[in-house]
C-alpha cells in the first residue's frame, strides 16, 4: 500500500484514470461491436456506416493514450476489408 502523500495521490490519480480509459475503450468496443454485428447481417451499407462512426471513434482512443496507433490502424484496416467483402 501506498505510504508517502504523493504516493497516496499517484494511486487516486490511477484509480481516476484507469475508470476513464475503461469507459473509453468500452465505448470504442460498442462500436466495433455495431459494425461486426452490421458485417453479420449482411448489410454492406449499414456496415459502411457503422464503420464510417467507429474510425474517429478508434483514432480518438489513440489520441487519448487508450490504444496504440498501429492497433487501431490494424483494427480499422481489417473491418473495412470485412465491409468491402461484404458486397462482394
Amino acid at each position: 500500500m501506498a505510504n508517502t502523500p504523493q504516493s497516496k495521490k499517484r494511486a487516486r490519480q490511477s484509480e481516476k484514470r484507469f475508470a476513464v480509459n475503461k469507459a473509453r475503450r468500452s465505448r470504442i468496443r460498442t462500436f466495433i461491436r455495431k459494425v461486426e454485428e452490421a458485417i453479420a447481417s449482411g448489410d454492406q451499407a449499414a456496415a459502411q456506416e457503422a464503420l464510417k462512426v467507429a474510425q474517429p471513434e478508434l483514432m480518438r482512443g489513440v489520441t487519448k493514450g487508450v490504444f496504440h496507433k498501429n492497433t487501431a490502424s490494424r483494427k480499422m484496416s481489417r473491418l473495412a476489408a470485412r465491409v468491402k467483402a461484404v458486397g462482394a
